[in-house]
């Protein structure tokens, strides 16, 4: 196989991170760009990781980049467009009017994995990333690189009471659909970073301008676009490819600091991604993890552990 070698630069995570920028044709905000950051196993491997971060958020999790390296894949990790390193001065963070904005970047980074080597790529999202990288691997069946999905708390489903599902969320979508920029209390759990946070009372070090500490609005546009693309996956796409869904055993609404915030998913209903996750058609795979955060790699060392140990074992049993 002939490999081709791109113009990697250090990345802010520092010894064996490296990032690659990603240009793309301008869009309704001007230059466009995403960012590939990428971690290489000690031995050459043609296996490799490709993981979509959350709302909210970037790639930081280092310890996640090395357990894959650890069990022989080289980690890749995009910082999609308008969000961590990828964020350019004149956008707004995280502005999206179509979650297929991002499979521009999908596609290239999944190119350049392969053009490096690699035959096999676990694709891999969080939240958000989630949804859009079912949403990926469902509208792409036979790509060939994509052998597995594994999504940590996908964004499956609002996290809201079933009349306001049912009432509010189609009149706010239709509405963002005319008033994209128009702004909406995001009702997120104001405890979740606080949890994760060394500086707060978390373990974690990462940059909150980068994933913020408290995000009280969101534009109409990200509703329209996670109600349209949860629309879909409701419906119970077909994935091709064998899928872990993980999620923490239960969620909790915390008004203070307690230890619900520590050890449950304070931001997505379980209920939900157990229901939506086993409508998917395909080799599919629902696990529960006792104690999770919502975002299970960063939960206490012996629930990520865990994590860890059913998510290789599982790549194992699928010969991934």
């Amino acid at each position: 196989m002939i490999t081709q070698s791109h113009e990697y630069k250090p990345d802010v995570l520092g010894a064996g991170y490296e990032q690659l920028t990603l240009n793309f044709p301008d869009d309704y905000d001007g230059k466009v760009t995403a960012t590939l950051v990428r971690k290489k196993a000690d031995q050459p491997t043609q296996k490799a990781v490709l993981y979509i971060h959350g709302f909210i958020d970037y790639f930081f999790q280092k310890e996640m980049a090395e357990q894959f390296n650890q069990h022989g894949y080289d980690f890749y990790a995009l910082d999609l467009r308008k969000y961590g390193r990828s964020h350019l001065a004149h956008q707004k963070y995280y502005y999206v009017l179509n979650l297929n904005e991002y499979d521009a970047e999908i596609t290239e980074a999944l190119n350049i994995i392969g053009q490096e080597g690699h035959s096999s790529v676990v694709l891999s999202g969080h939240s958000t990333g989630g949804l859009t990288s079912t949403l990926y691997a469902a509208h792409h069946p036979k790509h060939p690189l994509i052998k597995a999905l594994w999504c940590n708390s996908p964004f499956y489903d609002f996290n809201m009471p079933l009349w306001k599902k049912k009432l509010a969320l189609p009149k706010l979508s239709a509405l963002g659909k005319r008033l994209p920029k128009l702004q909406f209390p995001s009702e997120l759990n104001k405890w979740y970073v606080t949890s994760l946070h060394k500086d707060l009372k978390g373990e974690w070090d990462f940059d909150l301008e980068w994933k913020k500490k408290t995000y009280p609005k969101v534009y109409l546009s990200f509703i329209r676009s996670i109600y349209e693309a949860q629309k879909e996956i409701h419906t119970g796409v077909q994935v091709n490819i064998p899928a872990l869904i993980m999620h923490s055993h239960k969620t909790t609404y915390p008004k203070k600091f307690n230890q619900d915030a520590q050890t449950t998913d304070v931001i997505l209903e379980v209920k939900d991604i157990i229901k939506y996750g086993n409508k998917l058609q395909g080799d599919l795979t629902v696990m529960t993890i006792q104690n999770g955060l919502h975002d299970l790699v960063l939960s206490a060392p012996p629930v990520r552990a865990e994590v860890y140990q059913k998510l290789f074992e599982w790549l194992a049993l699928k010969d991934l």
